[in-house]
């Protein structure tokens, strides 16, 4: 066996700390590029916002379905009240994308159909998240963050 001598040592502690190096500063920029991590643009007021915009929404007494049809490719939204009617609102957006990157981020166009909004999403197996922000009639915002799971 040969003898191990100092450059020996020293091109093995460069290689191995360079790969580690590499390796981290890869990671850390895939995930910079692939998720922006942003929430809110101001997490204060958001805070100070909270509990109001929280108090109005539990007000509407809205509950929010969601499904999704593989075979169909559609995504619905019920949209119920205390009572289980169907709730029709003024405005509604949804963003649906995954939750570890914003390269899937789409935002589907909703339609009423029976009492129920329904969209044309072409999602894969997997996790999903989605945003949904709707207002009802008197301009109260009802907003939620909902995992969907869709299976093959």
């Amino acid at each position: 066996m040969a003898e191990i001598k100092g450059q020996h040592v020293l091109a093995f502690m460069v290689g191995a700390f360079g790969l580690i190096i590499t390796v981290n500063v890869l990671m850390a920029y895939k995930a910079v590029s692939t998720f922006p991590g942003l929430e809110v643009e101001n997490s204060y007021v958001a805070s100070q916002e909270f509990d109001s915009e929280r108090k109005a929404q539990l007000a509407l007494g809205w509950t929010l379905t969601p499904t999704y049809d593989h075979k169909l490719k559609e995504l619905e939204l019920a949209f119920t009240d205390a009572d289980g009617n169907p709730v029709k609102v003024a405005s509604l957006e949804v963003l649906v994308g995954r939750t570890t990157e914003a390269a899937d981020d789409s935002y589907p166009q909703f339609a009423r159909e029976s009492g129920v909004y329904v969209a044309k999403a072409d999602l894969a197996p997997g996790k999903w998240m989605m945003h949904v922000e709707a207002r009802a009639e008197d301009g109260t915002r009802f907003h939620q963050r909902i995992n969907l799971f869709v299976k093959s």
